[in-house]
């Protein structure tokens, strides 16, 4: 029993797991309920959308199904106590960032709890207060939380985020909503 314990053979189940769920919402009649409809497949010769899909899904079914056995004959590294501050706090900042991005997105996440609000925008959004709040909340999950050190991340991430996606790219991203 010890050797399904390991990190190898929970790596591998855990491959072969995310090659299943593709496959199955991208090519069996499952697709219809995730919004889609059936990759049609073609030929290695006239591939069509869903030919790469499905041969790296195989692919990451038969990596995990390597990596899984490997572990089960071979044995390896027992499985450590889950560390759940880390994985807590970066899911809630990811999820901050995602909500903080565009002014509709909390107004379109509290409405799906309470109906019949009016129209509103939330006032404090855009690319700077999300990546205040992703870098926040993901430094706060480590051990070593210093204010000064994520103060001067959330700056360099910020000037890049604006270099790279504002000027190099001219995508039309709020940096502070309704400012600029």
């Amino acid at each position: 029993m010890n050797r399904f314990l390991t990190k190898d053979f929970l790596a591998g189940l855990m491959f072969i797991g995310f090659g299943v769920l593709a496959y199955v919402t991208a090519f069996t009649e499952v697709s219809k309920y995730v919004g889609q409809s059936k990759l049609a497949l073609g030929t290695a010769v006239r591939m069509g959308p869903g030919y790469v899909p499905q041969m790296l899904s195989f692919i990451l079914m038969g990596l995990g199904a390597v990596i899984a056995i490997n572990a089960a004959i071979g044995g390896g590294e027992r499985i450590e106590a889950g560390k759940w501050k880390p994985i807590t706090m970066i899911t809630l900042g990811v999820l901050a960032f995602s909500l903080l991005l565009e002014a509709d997105n909390v107004p379109a996440v509290v409405g799906w709890f309470v109906s019949g609000l009016p129209r509103w925008s939330n006032p404090v959004s855009g690319m700077l207060p999300a990546l205040v709040a992703l870098n926040f909340l993901s430094a706060m999950g480590g051990e070593e939380f210093k204010v000064g050190e994520t103060a001067i991340s959330c700056v360099v991430l910020f000037v890049l985020c604006y270099v790279i996606f504002k000027l190099m790219l001219g995508m039309n991203i709020a940096m502070l909503y309704g400012v600029w």
